[in-house]
């Protein structure tokens, strides 16, 4: 079986190779890094302290249930244990943890459990209650830079980027610069089309995160695997696998460092080695992104079972999304539009998603699910939304290159999958293969 994964190895990288120097121009070998990021070095695991420390403040509220201090430590505690593992468990824990708080009391006086309240919401992905609990938090806490960083996470994930922009500058006028600060005005960057703009102020958030007396190790971890992520948009794999291999000597086995290689190693035409980073990540967390980016690097090294069984277990993922929320919507609509598989549930799902959560990444997954449901002027109209913002994204420019070619403009067609192939020509190992066969079809 190792043997077969290396000639399919082989054979990937050498039609890769041809694809990108013949159809798509020159490869975009490296992203633009102008500040400089320091060398990755290990950083003391504080996981079985906190344990420790959850237990017994498990046993402090247990034997005095009125003591809301406790459960906003242990609040605190267990969304940083979510952070650090992605176990949903802990999202659980917190809720319960802050909510005992503020039966204690209430939120006007209990900025603690506000703050987890808050939290947890975003992580649910309730996001508008998310920003309203965070907007009450910043009328106490209004100097304080926290309440604000939430309220900008939610106001991205709803789509009003403008207010989100706003708030950035005026806490940074009013409060002064902060890690937090600095990550939000990357991801915005971002967002913007300013990609190097991003990489450069993700490097300076690193080297602030790393001046702290006691730096935090999934933070800096986080930081780095932002780096990573955002490379790997502009098509730097090599830095893409570089950053994530930091993460990983920052945090080991950190799960969104181990997605993050198995992507960049797939890119450049490794895939048995992507396989097994994207194992290891399964293995952490069954995440329904890793496991449907699993079974597609076992159906291209043709372990067809394999791939059927991953695929398999994100309809079980589907089925928890049912139960527990809208968590999952987007990744399984996105999986679904990408497969060919339940065209209606997959819209369905797009849809009831951007009901509520109206950035453009959900614009693009609704076009998406449009499309492949046969609604082919709403996919146009819905991919001019999703493109709005002159974010440079490979996935978006090909998700509107086929809508295009689907409504039968043959030119902006071509035009939009050569971007997306230009910027990153193996942004997805399967869907790639389809831009290039869209294009030489066109």
């Amino acid at each position: 079986m190792k043997r077969r994964e290396k000639e399919i190895t082989g054979i990937f990288a050498i039609a890769l190779l041809a694809v990108v120097c013949n159809a798509c121009g020159v490869w975009n070998a490296s992203s633009k890094e102008t500040a400089t990021v320091p060398a990755a070095t290990p950083i003391p695991a504080d996981a079985d302290s906190a344990e420790t420390t959850i237990r017994f403040l498990e046993d402090k509220v247990k034997r005095d249930p009125e003591d809301f201090v406790a459960y906003n430590k242990l609040a605190g505690y267990y969304l940083q244990r979510l952070r650090e593992t992605g176990s949903t468990d802990y999202l659980d824990l917190a809720s319960r943890a802050a909510k005992a708080s503020l039966a204690i009391v209430p939120q006007d006086m209990n900025a603690g459990a506000l703050s987890a309240t808050a939290q947890v919401e975003l992580a649910s992905h309730d996001f508008r209650s998310a920003r309203d609990h965070a907007e009450a938090l910043a009328r106490i806490e209004s100097n304080k830079t926290y309440p604000y960083l939430i309220i900008v996470d939610a106001l991205i994930e709803l789509g009003d980027y403008d207010k989100a922009t706003s708030i950035v500058s005026k806490v940074e006028r009013s409060l002064g610069a902060s890690v937090g600060l600095e990550t939000r005005k990357a991801r915005l960057a971002a967002l913007k089309g300013q990609t190097d703009a991003s990489m450069e102020t993700l490097s300076v958030a690193v080297s602030a995160a790393l001046t702290d007396a006691n730096p935090q190790r999934e933070n800096v971890a986080w930081l780095r695997w932002q780096l990573g992520e955002t490379a790997f948009l502009a098509g730097d794999y090599q830095a893409a696998e570089r950053h994530s291999r930091d993460s990983l000597i920052t945090f080991p086995d950190y799960y969104r460092a181990l997605g993050l290689l198995g992507k960049s190693l797939a890119a450049r035409g490794d895939i048995p080695s992507a396989i097994e980073q994207y194992e290891r990540a399964v293995a952490k967390v069954p995440d329904a992104v890793f496991i449907a980016a699993l079974g597609d690097l076992y159906k291209l090294a043709g372990r067809e079972k394999e791939a059927a069984s991953q695929y398999a277990l994100v309809e079980q993922i589907a089925r928890l999304g049912k139960s527990g929320g809208a968590i999952y919507n987007r990744q399984l609509a996105l999986f679904y539009a990408d497969h060919d598989m339940k065209a209606d549930e997959a819209y369905a799902l797009a849809k009831k998603e951007y009901e509520t959560r109206r950035d453009i990444y959900g614009a693009d997954t609704l076009a998406w699910a449009a499309l492949k449901a046969g609604k082919i002027e709403e996919a146009q109209s819905l991919i001019k939304e999703a493109l709005k913002m002159g974010t440079r994204d490979a996935k978006l420019f090909y998700h509107a290159g086929m809508i295009h070619r689907a409504a039968g403009d043959s030119r902006t067609a071509k035009d939009y999958l050569e971007r997306a192939l230009r910027l990153s020509p193996v942004f997805d190992p399967l869907q790639a293969i389809i831009a290039r066969r869209a294009i030489e079809e066109l």
